[in-house]
């Protein structure tokens, strides 16, 4: 049996491409070329090379039926593609506000640290600083491509490790310690957030209804007929266009830590400056 390259070793290869990763990893300007620019060059030359092929009396034969048929679909699609500008936008804004809780408990982990003996206090907050430098040159980078970086959970183990290590002896120590164990539950879960985020937001039979109603919705304009050909051309232009640039939205910010348009990791770079001193 050859163990050549096989039909179904390349649609098993083409099923596991992720494709909406591809584009947001492209720079902006490219992205609006690829996405934007060439579906709408291609879009335009339809009526063209139609016209050439059937009469200008065939076609508008179609127009009243076919504008009917397309006024629903335009309406579906629609709705279809507010929504999903509309769920990716806010989970971008979740990602981001996951970012500043992670800061924000790691600054009052680090405080709360000044209450605690000095031995017990500087090991939380040398496993704090550690966790912040993983965070930032580890962290990010496989969020990027949508992975899980194995050293940042090492190193949420780690801070536990470091808190429970305190054994308090009084009232004021307890309560210290139960305030310090909810502040790393709240770091945990907004860590956790940003990385079930960094996978993207828009289910795979999303995006193959998003692209399928894409190209319908260009491809019902091929069925009209009107008497000035450059007006249909532009006007296929500009609805082509307008379509895949709410498509070209929605794939640059699917992925809210990958590409141009992404979340940074500058609030844990301001902690890690305003606490403890160094990047």
């Amino acid at each position: 049996m050859s163990r050549g390259w096989t039909d179904r070793s390349f649609v098993v290869y083409v099923v596991s491409m992720d494709i909406p990763l591809w584009f947001a990893t492209l720079p902006v300007w490219l992205a609006f070329i690829v996405i934007v620019v060439i579906p709408t060059a291609v879009a335009m030359l339809g009526p063209v090379l139609i016209r050439r092929h059937l009469s200008l009396d065939h076609l508008m034969e179609n127009n009243e039926v076919a504008g009917f048929k397309f006024a629903v679909l335009g309406v579906l699609y629609a709705v279809l593609l507010g929504f999903a500008v509309i769920v990716v936008w806010d989970k971008f804004r979740d990602a981001e506000s996951a970012v500043l809780q992670e800061a924000g408990t790691s600054l009052t982990l680090a405080r709360l640290s000044d209450g605690l003996p000095a031995e017990e206090g500087k090991a939380l907050r040398d496993g704090l600083a550690k966790y912040l430098r993983i965070a930032i040159s580890d962290d990010w980078p496989a969020m990027y491509h949508g992975k899980i970086n194995r050293s940042g959970i090492r190193a949420v183990n780690d801070l536990y490790m470091d808190v429970l290590a305190n054994h308090p002896t009084d009232l004021r120590g307890a309560a210290l310690q139960s305030e310090m164990l909810a502040q790393l539950n709240l770091l945990t879960q907004a860590r956790r957030a940003r990385i079930v985020l960094a996978e993207g937001v828009v289910p795979g039979v999303i995006w193959a209804a998003m692209f399928a109603g894409a190209f319908a919705t260009v491809g019902f304009m091929f069925f009209f007929g009107a008497t000035n050909l450059r007006a249909q051309v532009v006007m296929t232009g500009l609805l082509t266009a307008t379509v895949f640039m709410g498509m070209m939205a929605i794939l640059l910010v699917n992925r809210p830590f990958t590409g141009d348009i992404s979340v940074g990791p500058e609030p844990l770079q301001g902690v890690l400056q305003e606490y403890f001193g160094g990047g």
